[in-house]
């Protein structure tokens, strides 16, 4: 091989290892200090009232609870705030768990009803034995696993 086409592979050798290198560095920053979220000016303009929280229906959970894990009996209320579930310090159920994102899971209101949803975590959020890819409508009595931790919706 010519001495050009042994520089030109090295060079790309080593592009690739960067490249791996700093996506890493960023999956990592991420994982530990969370996403950044923009902050927006304040202006002038009054903020608009608060929405009504969802109408409960009959079955419909008030509140989530852990019952397995190293932080059971942590509770959150159901009401027109979304839970967000994780490590992070802005988590309303925060868990102690090598297992979880930052910021793993969500559970919000759409309409008169409530969602479970995995945030893109990294080992997924379950309900029963599987793996949540999309929103789930959450029932009273559903057992949502996120890492080590259950969870348990109830009314």
């Amino acid at each position: 091989m010519s001495e050009i086409t042994l520089f030109l592979i090295k060079f790309a050798y080593l592009a690739v290892l960067w490249i791996f290198v700093l996506s890493a560095v960023s999956v990592v920053r991420s994982d530990m200090f969370g996403a950044r979220i923009p902050q927006t000016a304040p202006t002038g303009r009054r903020t608009p009232r608060s929405p009504k929280p969802p109408a409960r229906r009959r079955g419909m959970p008030t509140h989530v609870v852990v019952v397995e894990g190293s932080n059971v009996g942590a509770r959150a209320e159901l009401n027109s705030a979304p839970v967000l579930i994780g490590r992070g310090s802005d988590a309303a159920i925060r868990l102690d768990d090598d297992y979880v994102s930052t910021r793993h899971a969500r559970i919000a209101s759409s309409g008169d009803a409530w969602y479970v949803e995995d945030l893109g975590s990294t080992n997924g959020t379950y309900v029963g034995p599987t793996r949540l890819t999309e929103p789930l409508a959450a029932n009273s009595g559903m057992q949502v696993r996120v890492g080590k931790t259950v969870l348990e919706l109830r009314k």
